[in-house]
């Protein structure tokens, strides 16, 4: 055992995971590396210990569970990565993750990743490391050219009616609807799939099966909306997604960006649409004037996205399958 990586969600636990194991095929490196995560069979996970892995990826909690049961020895670990820092170091989850660290010797080294870092995270972990160097990137708050941004004005209890509409004018292969509560997204996809729509949500009361089913059908092609939250979807790689919906505006600007940033990768062309209620309108023009983007009011009217207070006559909606 040489290195523990944490990770605040069980799709970034799979993801990095996989990563691990593709840079060891191609790099030829013999080097095991498995995930550890709750909610699951705790037997299972400690069969696949038996593999001697050189790499754990999980949460910290199924983690330490199996260092208190003598399954993990963390005397040997040389390496503590935390990665999206600024979710592992809050209040809900610093408790067990410094009980991670202390298993582990003094000399071990501590590595902190996240794309952003509040300042209670950024003193929590210059108090958890020796001589702590904090390098950052160049901070770019220009969201991405080729990305456009809409939005559309309606009351919170018809959100969902309009983003029917929408889907149904637009038909995407694949989107993502973003709200801002986790416990809201088993509701939310509820009420989508009651419209007919193709949905299904990742959030952490679900089981670890059905995560995977909705991460997997999402990744090829056959389902249509996957619902998240800003902490379920946080580090998770997901190509060609041309749709970011904003059921919920969110309340941190820079996970607009996050958000968006979900789109329009590698030179691809992207949309984000916002659903936002006539007080919000505010915020979303504050979101402009930071990011120095044009974000566009349109309206939806008999299938079509138009102009506010353009009525095209006998005009088919435009649709748009990318």
């Amino acid at each position: 055992m040489q290195a523990i990586i944490l990770a605040p969600t069980h799709e970034l636990v799979m993801q990095i995971d996989k990563q691990i194991k593709t840079l060891a095929e191609n790099s030829g490196i013999p080097m095991k590396s498995i995930s550890i995560i709750g909610n699951v069979n705790i037997d299972r996970q400690i069969e696949k210990l038996r593999e001697k892995p050189q790499i754990i990826v999980g949460s910290a909690g199924r983690i330490l569970e199996l260092i208190k049961k003598r399954k993990i020895n963390a005397q040997t670990v040389k390496t503590i990565v935390i990665d999206e820092g600024d979710r592992l170091l809050d209040i809900n989850n610093i408790a067990v993750v410094k009980d991670v660290i202390k298993t582990t010797q003094r000399d071990r080294q501590l590595m902190l990743f996240s794309a952003t870092v509040n300042d209670r995270a950024m003193t929590v972990s210059k108090e958890l490391m020796k001589e702590a160097v904090v390098i950052k990137a160049e901070e770019q708050e220009k969201l991405n050219p080729n990305v456009e941004h809409l939005y559309f004005v309606s009351e919170q209890r018809d959100k969902i009616e309009v983003l029917r509409k929408l889907i149904a004018s637009m038909e995407p292969e694949r989107a993502i609807v973003f709200i801002n509560k986790s416990e809201e997204i088993e509701n939310i996809t509820s009420k989508l799939k009651f419209h007919k729509l193709n949905a299904l949500g990742i959030y952490g009361a679900a089981e670890k099966q059905d995560r995977q089913k909705a991460m997997e059908s999402f990744r090829n092609g056959k389902l249509q909306l996957l619902v998240a939250s800003d902490l379920a979807a946080r580090g998770l790689d997901i190509t060609d997604v041309f749709y970011i919906f904003n059921l919920d505006l969110p309340e941190d600007p820079k996970e607009y960006l996050h958000r968006a940033g979900r789109t329009g990768r590698m030179g691809k062309q992207g949309l984000v649409i916002s659903l936002v209620t006539e007080r919000e309108v505010e915020t979303l023009k504050k979101y402009q004037s930071s990011f120095q983007i044009g974000i566009a009011q349109k309206e939806i009217y008999m299938g079509a996205v138009v102009d506010p207070g353009t009525k095209p006559e006998n005009k088919k909606p435009s649709k748009s399958k990318k």
